[in-house]
């Protein structure tokens, strides 16, 4: 097969084609180097100046001050649940404050409570994680060690527009699934992480933002691996960094600056695609129902719901046929999810809004 399908996986999921052809290009022989990015090593000059090209690209792209640091870690955020409580909560910090608001801040919680007292501040479950709090209804310790929450949860497509108030509680996010869609006000946070495989890059690389103060409080005691402190004092070679997926990552990042012309910029493309979309379920009658509250809607997992099972599975097989793979909803909530994560073309999006629509004139 040679022909691409549009791909709405929710990860890995799709890259931009420029660097997936620039990166082929490159495959068998880098340019004066005579070998792979696959077989070079993570401490020959040709890696150093890649990973310290692809710091150089976030910190222009997120405007990210020099009193923080960037890490380039392994292990997803399965591992930074752990790591986070394991360093955050040091130096007698025993209590920190989560917001559940979908599957993945609730699995970040379930970790946290192994290293001291997690308290969730809010949870949505009630309602199947479809609403977000407002800001009055969070009671955050003011002597927390950090309030945890993440900006856009995948499985539920729910996605804040605005940080949580905290005061001087450290802010952590998890931005894996809305990572680099938009611009960020840095100094707000005092840990700022994504996984690379949705919006960034291959699986296989975590990103860290950690504000330089924060380093004080991993344990010389803590596994090697699982502290902050020894990955920011090796920048990010303690080990064997993922070299490819750093590799791609420089990619990207070079495409959203030279390709796209900034973060305000590639925003603006999202939210046009998501409309796009979101406008097909609202005027359908009842039969797409999203399950997000309007206020709420993510621009980059649009989930959604059909009349029945029946039509579900219809969909999914005949979207398929029609080159639009990856479809079917996560299974806690059902129906269908579009992941339109920033490499997704919009012919991709225009292409799912007019079969949605002439599934539905078919179907209703």
């Amino acid at each position: 097969m040679t022909q691409r399908v549009f791909n709405f996986s929710a990860g890995p999921a799709v890259l931009p084609e420029p660097v997936l052809a620039e990166a082929q290009r490159d495959l068998m022989a880098l340019p004066g180097v005579g070998a792979s990015i696959l077989e070079i090593s993570h401490r020959s000059p040709t890696f150093e100046n890649i990973i310290q090209q692809a710091e150089t690209n976030l910190r222009q792209l997120l405007a990210i001050p020099d009193e923080y640091t960037v890490l380039f870690l392994q292990g997803g955020a399965r591992l930074l649940f752990s790591m986070i409580p394991m360093n955050l909560m040091g130096g007698g910090r025993r209590l920190c404050n989560y917001l559940v608001t979908g599957s993945w801040s609730k699995y970040a919680s379930q970790e946290a409570v192994k290293f001291g007292e997690s308290r969730v501040v809010w949870d949505g479950k009630a309602t199947n994680y479809d609403r977000l709090p407002a800001t009055n209804d969070l009671n955050v310790d003011a002597k927390a060690a950090y309030l945890y929450y993440a900006s856009n949860e995948t499985i539920q497509g729910v996605q804040f527009t605005t940080e949580p108030q905290v005061g001087d509680v450290p802010l952590v996010c998890d931005a894996s699934s809305d990572f680099l869609s938009r611009p960020v006000d840095m100094r707000k946070y005092g840990l700022f992480y994504a996984c690379a495989q949705k919006n960034a890059g291959p699986a296989g690389l975590t990103i860290v933002v950690l504000r330089k103060d924060l380093l004080e409080r991993s344990s010389e005691m803590l596994p090697g691996y699982l502290n902050f402190q020894i990955h920011a004092e090796a920048r990010s070679l303690w080990n064997t960094a993922p070299t490819f997926s750093i590799y791609i990552l420089m990619l990207v990042t070079k495409w959203l600056i030279t390709d796209i012309g900034g973060l305000t910029k590639m925003e603006s493309q999202n939210r046009a695609k998501a409309k796009l979309l979101y406008d097909v379920i609202d005027q359908s009658d009842g039969f797409y129902s999203g399950h997000a509250q309007p206020a709420v809607r993510s621009m980059m997992n649009v989930s959604f719901r059909l009349p029945s099972d029946e039509l579900t599975t219809k969909f999914v097989k005949e979207a398929e046929q029609n080159a639009m793979t990856d479809l079917k909803g996560h299974r806690s909530v059902g129906g269908i999810r579009a992941s339109i994560y920033n490499a997704m073309p919009v012919a991709g999006v225009e292409k799912l809004r007019d079969f949605m629509t002439e599934f539905r004139q078919r179907n209703a």
